[in-house]
Parts: C-alpha cells; sequence; structure tokens
C-alpha cells in the first residue's frame, strides 16, 4: 500500500484547529502554520510552494489557518502581516518568516525539519527542488 502523501490541513474552526495543535505538539515534529487570508495576493503566490513543500517533507506537519475565521488564534500568535509562516517545536514557537520568501520558507523548513527528525532518512528540501 503506498503512503499517504502529506498535505497542508486546512483549519477552519477552533476545535479542528486545537486538535491538530495537540497532534503537532505530541508527535515531536516540526509543525509550520501558514496564516493567510483569501484576500491575500502574496498568500495565493505562496501556497503552491507550501503545498509542494508539505509533499516533499513528510515528517513536518504544514497547517493553514486563515485569519479572517480563526482571527482568535491569529491575535494568540501575534499575527498582524500576511502570509506569516509559525514555526513550531513541542508546541513553541521556534523561527517566523513573515511575507512571502519562499528562500526563507524552504531554507527554514529543511533546517528544522532535519533538527527534528526521529528517523534515520535524511530531509533534502533546497531551495532549487521547489
Amino acid at each position: 500500500m503506498a503512503d499517504k502523501v502529506n498535505e497542508v490541513v486546512s483549519c477552519h474552526n477552533v476545535d479542528h484547529w486545537k486538535e491538530q495543535f495537540e497532534t503537532g505538539k505530541t508527535s515531536g515534529k516540526l509543525v509550520v502554520i501558514d496564516f493567510t487570508a483569501s484576500w491575500c495576493a502574496p498568500c495565493r503566490f505562496i501556497s503552491p510552494i507550501l503545498t509542494d513543500l508539505a509533499k516533499k517533507t513528510p515528517n513536518v506537519l504544514f497547517l493553514k489557518v486563515d485569519v479572517d475565521e480563526l482571527k482568535t488564534v491569529a491575535e494568540d500568535f501575534k499575527v498582524d502581516a500576511m502570509p506569516t509562516f509559525v514555526f513550531l517545536k513541542d508546541g513553541m514557537e521556534i523561527d517566523r518568516v513573515v511575507g512571502a520568501k519562499k528562500e526563507a520558507l524552504v531554507e527554514l523548513v529543511a533546517k528544522h525539519a532535519a533538527s527534528t527528525s526521529t528517523s534515520t532518512e535524511t530531509v533534502a528540501v533546497t531551495p532549487s527542488a521547489i
């Protein structure tokens, strides 16, 4: 049976968000939260790049939060620009990218995914691969 392809999980309500946040917190995985908005052109630009990153890094949990749908979550993370990518390990913020900065996003995913990888497989994501 083929492995399920990793994808970006969209959280549309607080209960789903809390469930995904707890899953990421207890899994030991790197969690990357994409704070986005439907009206945000840079968010639409970076979205397919994030989807591609998710497919290439199965050991990372990618979450998408629309700031208009989940205002309280965006406020909790002090998000004031879109897109904002928050990197979490064990529920704690370890890094952040503000803006549709493809290279910075790819580099930080590779850096933090490699440092949190619990398996023997290596994570080989480079900016040129995306």
